[in-house]
């Protein structure tokens, strides 16, 4: 995407160190954050610098590079790779790029590299064919509900969920987007809004608990959102508050399209029941950070002093309720069977 004129990727790696838009500043500033270390790319992923699976998958898989420039031995490396896998633990991207990049590096360093910059190319190139795909069901005059942020910033480019909004805004049609807040981070509020403000798409921030009345009133033509990680038969866990969209969409008889690689599939993951759902800092839900009239960012308390917050950071849809998943393969049913076929 470009901003400011100039072309980015969400996360890249120049020699050993890793590069990624610092997304807690946005959409308020636009700064890029260096990881000089593995260690450095596993806060970045764990603090949400960089967040979404594409882009958690690519940082994942440069952080392992990392590691491997960094020291030669196995278990200072075998170290490495556990503590990148617990930072985001929900995150199937994660695992898949760090598996196979740490594969490669038992041969050599900069067989790492190469494995992880394929990973972070392949990304891309795969979110350019959702979109292409997802386009496919978007018409000319469609609302398109969205929910957290699985756009370009969720990913290395071009995006899942967002990917096919953006192919349509592309090919000329007049589409227009409710972006779900996404409390308690409020990705949608702050980076799909900041994103489709950014490629000129008409749209507007609703609260999360607005979404079925809209639907209700007829006001959403179809709903797409993202994934963390597909279970073999087709349950997808999302950011928290897609399960209550999922329902809401399925009694309204909206389609409800989850869209997501490939390698977001967990093919040995048997059901949403076997999906590890990570649990948060209570303060997310308990604080707001956000800039004053002066720009200058604050922390405020926005919930009852003294009470404490549960904070899980995502759900699972059961399969009953999703239309489809778009791939970069194509657009499947959320079943055993075409899950296994495309997988």
């Amino acid at each position: 995407m470009e901003v400011s004129g100039k072309k980015y990727r969400t996360v890249w790696m120049e020699g050993s160190s890793v590069f990624m838009i610092e997304q807690n500043k946005l959409p308020f500033s636009f700064e890029i954050y260096k990881a000089k270390t593995y260690r450095d790319t596993c806060h970045a992923i764990k603090t949400m610098i960089t967040r979404g699976a594409g882009a958690i998958g690519a940082a994942a898989g440069f952080a392992m590079a990392q590691a491997f420039l960094e020291s030669e031995n196995p278990d200072l490396i075998s170290k490495a790779k556990k503590e990148i896998e617990s930072t985001r633990p929900t995150a199937r991207n994660l695992f898949y790029a760090v598996d196979k990049v740490y594969k490669a590096g038992l041969q050599s360093a900069n067989d790492a590299l190469t494995e992880a910059q394929k990973i972070a190319d392949k990304d891309a190139a795969d979110s350019r064919q959702i979109g292409g795909y997802g386009n496919s069901i978007i018409k000319d005059g469609f609302s398109v509900a969205t929910h957290c942020n699985a756009g370009w910033l969720a990913f290395v480019d071009f995006g899942t969920a967002l990917s096919p909004v953006f192919s349509a805004n592309e090919a000329g049609k007049k589409i227009f987007v409710f972006s779900n807040e996404t409390r308690p981070r409020s990705q949608g509020a702050r980076l799909t809004a900041w994103e489709l403000n950014n490629a000129g798409i008409l749209h507007k921030i609703i609260p999360d608990n607005a979404c079925a009345s809209l639907m209700a009133m007829g006001s959403i033509d179809i709903m797409i959102v993202g994934a963390d990680r597909i279970a073999a038969n087709g349950d997808v866990a999302n950011k928290i508050g897609t399960l209550e969209k999922a329902i809401a969409a399925k009694e309204f008889n909206i389609p409800f399209y989850v869209a997501a690689p490939t390698s977001t599939i967990g093919i040995n993951c048997r059901s949403g029941d076997e999906i590890p759902i990570e649990e948060r800092d209570p303060d997310e839900v308990l604080y707001q950070i956000g800039p004053d009239e002066k720009g200058e960012m604050h922390r405020i308390l926005v919930a009852s002093p003294g009470s404490e917050a549960l904070n899980l950071a995502f759900d699972v849809s059961p399969a009953k309720y999703i239309t489809g998943i778009i791939t970069e393969k194509g657009i499947i049913k959320a079943n055993k069977d075409a899950i296994s076929e495309i997988r």
